[in-house]
């Protein structure tokens, strides 16, 4: 199967290449059996791309360690199921399975437009196999090939990083690459659009969901990223302003500056240009995420490059790309004019373009952060470290306007928003803020970050919450439903509007989720067994914590661990008894140091978080000298992080509200399809 896998890859290259080329010629001679071959040729790399990817699982399961990649990444130790995410696990992996992935969802793209839209597939099918083009390249002659052979045969594998091993690792990285490739697919319609001089709405309407499909897979692959870390790298945090996870963070914000641009280019006919460039930007985005973290330009837990010549490849294309969007944008410039200009700056417009900026400010201090120490050291020779606290003292002002637009926006008025409509809306909204700011002072919530940031979240909800309310009651009393059936219905009619006031309120139990960071409480304790200290929570109670003993047990073969430290610590609150807690330090045969596991007990109102720090005498606690039991212990007390995760359950089904087609539109896409007159073009903008 290995052997099958490495001949798929090669016969992919050609195949996709022939298909690129129909794909642009038949849009050019509007020939329909070019594009008919060049859209059959998406199928065939997909399958070819299946055939590559299993002769890789195949290597895994089968620990055929003459080939380099499997050698690095697993031994005959690793458990079967991170064997099987070994297809990720890597450089080499990773690129074939993102091209893997985006043959997939072309393959989907193609096969929904089979009958409909035929303006826009000859150029979609050429873009689209040209993506996969270049992926195919870097994996065949950019020394990143998973089917390179070693010179001899090792005995067993290298292993795969113990940090890696990690259910939330396992599913972070491939839900990200889902983000990052279903945004090729928006990207090849705008340039069909630019090809073909059709740039008015149509193409956002026939990508808007592939653009909310990108735009959910990249939040909560980001979400997932966070939860690893929280929970893997025992530093009881969950975001630092790394490299790669700004990289990640980079297409998310663009892609949520479209997201809101293209409600205005939709209802008043502006931002046309603005709208055309974030699309390309956040494409762009998608492989500058690839590209930091497989050039092996940075240092990054999370980068697993081993080649440079990749990054010369990867800032090619880009470059391509970029000149080659910038030559279609001023030769359609004429026809991307806006029909309308901005009345008034209190107006939806204006608040969605002031949203827009922010958000690309914010994208630019990260991208700027992110790749200044690059900068710097290529000018200076010096190695300069940008960390949290820059990108922090720039954005979180940037984070708290954001807040505050996501409960303007949606309300006020188009064009020019009246004193009459201000008054409407807003009134109740500042009471609130300003009751629960003055509620939360003279409770001891003073920290300005935080009290600024939940007086926000108290502004936006209640505006959430009014809309919510005046829809239910008004559709109660026209139709004679039940307040249950007609919120059921009101959100139905309009899954689109309502599905995006659910995922601002996720936005904003993720905000209040951050500011609770305030309150952190961290302490550190050196303990022999018996040993008992108190923690004072920021919410009044006190944790009791008794060292109970360390309890060290030797690693039997299986995976791959040499041995593992455990430390129990009896938890009581208020003098109430609590479920034991062990944190770990654990040695794998893969480690040069000791991994830390924490110990983390979760509530609603904030996390327990204990690490082991250090043992007082390693080698002493691994040859069981009872002697060998004192350690340090860290213990934070973090309020609210659930609320994170639970924002991103609300995120989810928010956007999955937006997704599902509303019943009106539903209803028109049906009659569409049954009036056999109607024009294809009509057919799709209902879907």
């Amino acid at each position: 199967m290995t052997i099958l896998g490495e001949f798929a890859l090669w016969i992919a290259l050609p195949v996709a290449a022939w298909g690129m080329a129909l794909g642009f010629m038949g849009g050019r001679t509007q020939r329909g059996d070019l594009v008919l071959s060049a859209e059959r040729g998406i199928y065939a790399v997909f399958f070819l791309l299946i055939l590559a990817s299993l002769g890789v699982g195949a290597a895994f399961l089968g620990d055929k360690f003459e080939y380099w990649y499997v050698a690095s990444y697993s031994n005959r130790e690793l458990e079967l199921f991170y064997k099987i995410t070994g297809l990720w696990a890597g450089q080499r992996g990773s690129l074939l399975f993102w091209a893997l992935i985006l043959a997939f969802f072309s393959s989907i793209c193609v096969f929904q437009n089979r009958h409909k839209n035929r303006e826009f597939m000859p150029y979609v099918a050429g873009v689209l196999q040209g993506v996969l083009l270049f992926f195919i390249v870097v994996l065949l002659f950019a020394e990143v090939n998973p089917f390179e052979r070693l010179a001899f045969t090792p005995v067993n594998g290298q292993g795969l990083n113990p940090q890696l091993q990690n259910y939330w690792m396992t599913i972070h990285p491939p839900t990200l690459y889902l983000g990052f490739t279903s945004f090729t697919i928006p990207f090849a319609f705008a340039v069909a659009a630019l090809l073909n001089g059709r740039l008015d709405a149509r193409w956002i309407q026939l990508t808007r969901r592939w653009i909310l499909t990108s735009w959910l897979f990249l939040s909560v692959g980001i979400i997932f990223g966070m939860r690893w870390a929280y929970e893997e790298l025992g530093w009881g945090g969950y975001w630092f302003w790394d490299p790669v996870e700004n990289a990640s963070l980079l297409p998310w914000l663009t892609a949520t500056a479209f997201l809101h641009s293209i409600q205005i280019q939709e209802s008043r006919g502006m931002l046309r240009v603005w709208n055309m460039s974030l699309v390309l930007m956040t494409f762009l985005l998608t492989i500058f995420a690839t590209f930091l973290t497989r050039s092996g330009l940075i240092e990054s837990v999370h980068s697993f490059a081993q080649e440079l010549k990749i990054a010369y490849i990867f800032l090619g294309f880009m470059g391509t790309i970029l000149a080659g969007c910038i030559v279609l944008i001023l030769y359609r410039l004429p026809k991307l004019q806006s029909e309308n200009r901005i009345e008034s700056f209190l107006s939806r417009e204006s608040a969605f373009l002031f949203n827009n900026l922010m958000l690309l400010g914010f994208a630019f201090a990260v991208f700027w952060g992110t790749i200044f120490p690059l900068v710097a050291e290529w000018v200076t020779g010096e190695k300069i470290s940008v960390g949290p606290p820059f990108f922090e003292k720039v954005n979180f002002p940037i984070g708290l306007v954001l807040l505050a637009l996501a409960g303007i926006g949606p309300v006020i008025a188009w064009r020019r928003a009246t004193k009459r409509n201000l008054r409407k809306n807003f009134i109740i909204p500042i009471s609130v803020l300003l009751a629960v700011g003055t509620a939360l002072w003279f409770s001891g919530a003073r920290h300005p970050l935080a009290l600024v940031t939940w007086s926000i979240c108290a502004f936006v909800l209640t505006i959430i919450g009014i809309e919510f309310w005046k829809g239910t009651r008004a559709r109660a009393r026209i139709e004679g439903e039940g307040y249950a059936l007609a919120f059921m219905h009101l959100v139905a009619r309009n899954r689109r509007r309502w599905g995006g006031y659910i995922v601002h309120v996720a936005m904003v139990m993720i905000y209040f989720a951050f500011a609770g960071a305030a309150y952190n409480v961290d302490e550190r304790f050196h303990m022999l067994p018996g040993d008992v200290v108190e923690v004072t929570s920021p919410f009044g109670h006190t944790y009791s914590l008794t060292y109970e003993g360390l309890t060290v047990s030797l690693g039997k073969g299986d995976r791959n661990l040499l041995w593992q430290a455990i430390a129990a610590v009896s938890v009581q609150q208020n003098g109430k008894q609590k479920p034991l807690m062990t944190t770990e330090k654990r040695m794998y045969v893969t480690g040069d140091l000791p991994m830390t596991e924490v110990a983390i007990r979760s509530t609603i109102r904030e996390d327990l978080y204990l690490i082991l720090s250090a043992l007082d005498d390693m080698e002493g606690a691994v040859n069981a000298d009872a002697n060998a039991q004192g350690i340090d212990l860290q213990v934070l007390i973090k309020p609210f992080v659930g609320w994170i995760w639970f924002g991103g359950l609300m995120l989810a089904i928010g956007t999955f509200v937006a997704l599902w087609p509303s019943v009106d539109r539903r209803r028109v896409a049906l009659e569409a399809r049954s009036d056999a007159a109607a024009e294809p073009a009509m057919a799709g903008a209902a879907d």
